[in-house]
């Protein structure tokens, strides 16, 4: 699950020059009464070189599937998939299917950024298989024409003028994408995204699923866990969401959960003033952050390449707060940008609108929203006064609000279907108490917890926890779970760990 700024870019798309060949009933839109989805699970993929500057051995093909699958007869959509195949055919099993977050990130790549990272052991078993959700990237791609002043979220709100101008955005934005696309827009959630991966796993000729999800791609994963218990083998869940709280009490949560990491921060720092020379106790290293905050709202401080204000002082500060070596750092540069020294800043991210376009449709089409604009109002200066770094953010209004309603209801995961979940204590985007949370939903599941383990992604994230890393690839490897919930400690000097 991205950060609502929407600052984590993902892999780049590929170009693609791919079709795929159908099976007559698809062609001519006929399907079977007694197999309706036959004519998309029997269709033949025609697979060629992703791209010129790509390997041989990486293949691209385009699998068709039903916009609305209570009307498999009806529209068809696009959905790009890639692959690598094993390296020894003779030790194959199946396929590794893997999704990046998001939602709206797409997947071509990961096949390739997988193969340089994966154990040969794995490389061995599985052909790599990764695809660009429906909506994203080459999959019939959800794009609004919306601007790049409409693009950011989330949006501060602070006064009654915030809130009025963030309701006129919002109801832009929604009118926009209903224009473009509204026909498609109920019908772009994790559900059928999940059984777009069920078509994918049958065309290519395999009985079960074998998959790695990261951030929202462990909700797709959960979602395809209750919808196709008996087609999965070996799931890996990595920084794992809430699935009762999908989509806005996951946003909420970053209010209460920002304040925690905030706290241990402030200690954290302190306890090393003369590095940081931020405050020699967690009050005067609140005190400093905070008149950071004041002083941006009267005079933006120029950080790097971004002049920020006050509220994007905390929006850009709660993520790196997680991370407390990172955060001290982070803070002491913008002490020294608001003294009017030059500092270097962050790297500037920038995602597309298709992207955001698409992931907002999963995250409206998803689960019910709020209709009335006071909710929101009420909430966001509500959490915004008990959780002041970020509550008023996590809890303003989105597009959901004006969109047209999902075509089905929520998703209810509860299964026993195994899975293994990895966890970092101190993840920003997912925090532990939504991978808990997935854990009781999955009954079959065991949890990995990397303990002060910071970040957001434990088996690919930006440091290696070999504890959490082998347990992972171990279970991919032979599928065996641990006999219990395992919990690994962070490397100390890692990840803003000093012990």
């Amino acid at each position: 699950m991205q950060q609502l700024s929407y600052r984590r870019r993902l892999v780049p798309l590929l170009a693609l020059g791919v079709v795929a060949g159908l099976a007559p009933g698809l062609a001519t839109g006929s399907a079977s009464a007694a197999e309706p989805l036959g004519p998309y699970t029997r269709q033949k993929l025609s697979w060629k070189r992703c791209a010129p500057d790509k390997p041989a051995a990486f293949q691209c093909a385009t699998l068709k599937v039903p916009l609305d699958y209570r009307a498999p007869e009806g529209k068809r959509i696009d959905v790009a998939v890639s692959r690598i195949r094993t390296s020894d055919p003779a030790e194959r099993r199946g396929i590794l299917t893997i999704n990046p977050g998001g939602p709206g990130g797409p997947g071509l790549d990961l096949p390739l950024e997988a193969a340089d990272g994966l154990p040969k052991a794995l490389l061995d078993q599985y052909d790599l298989v990764g695809f660009d959700p429906r909506g994203v990237g080459r999959s019939t791609p959800v794009s609004c024409g919306l601007t790049p002043d409409e693009l950011p979220y989330p949006r501060v709100t602070r006064s009654v003028a915030d809130a009025a101008a963030n309701e006129a955005w919002a109801g832009t934005f929604a009118a926009k994408c209903r224009a473009a696309a509204g026909d498609r827009l109920p019908h772009n959630s994790t559900r059928n995204t999940a059984r777009d991966m069920d078509v994918m796993r049958a065309v290519l000729g395999e009985k079960k699923l074998t998959y790695y999800g990261v951030s929202y791609g462990t909700a797709l994963g959960a979602v395809y866990m209750q919808l196709f218990p008996h087609r999965v083998d070996r799931f890996v869940l990595d920084s794992a969401v809430d699935p009762g709280r999908m989509w806005r009490g996951m946003f909420r949560i970053w209010g209460p959960e920002g304040e925690r990491a905030f706290q241990r921060w402030t200690k954290w720092t302190a306890d090393r003033d003369r590095t940081y020379h931020l405050g020699g106790s967690p009050a005067a290293v609140a005190r400093t952050f905070w008149r950071l905050v004041a002083r941006a709202d009267t005079k933006p401080i120029v950080f790097g390449d971004a002049t920020l204000d006050g509220p994007a002082v905390r929006d850009l500060s709660r993520p790196e707060l997680y991370s407390v070596r990172k955060g001290a750092e982070v803070v002491a540069m913008l002490k020294k940008a608001a003294e009017g020294q030059s500092v270097p800043g962050l790297p500037a991210e920038a995602d597309s609108e298709n992207e955001i376009a698409s992931q907002t449709a999963v995250l409206c089409a998803d689960a019910p929203w709020p209709r009335d604009p006071g909710v929101y109002r009420r909430d966001a200066f509500h959490d915004a006064a008990r959780h002041p770094l970020y509550g008023d953010f996590a809890a303003s209004i989105t597009p959901c609000a004006y969109w047209p309603r999902g075509a089905e209801p929520v998703t209810t995961v509860d299964n026993d279907a195994p899975s293994l979940i990895v966890q970092n204590e101190w993840d920003p985007q997912t925090p532990l108490t939504g991978a808990r949370a997935m854990h009781r939903a999955l009954k079959g599941s065991r949890m990995v917890t990397v303990d002060e383990g910071e970040g957001h992604g434990v088996v690919f994230g930006d440091t290696r926890n070999a504890c959490a890393e082998n347990a992972a690839m171990g279970y991919l490897a032979t599928g065996t779970l641990p006999d219990r919930d395992v919990t690994c400690h962070a490397t100390p000097g890692r990840r803003g760990i000093d012990r």
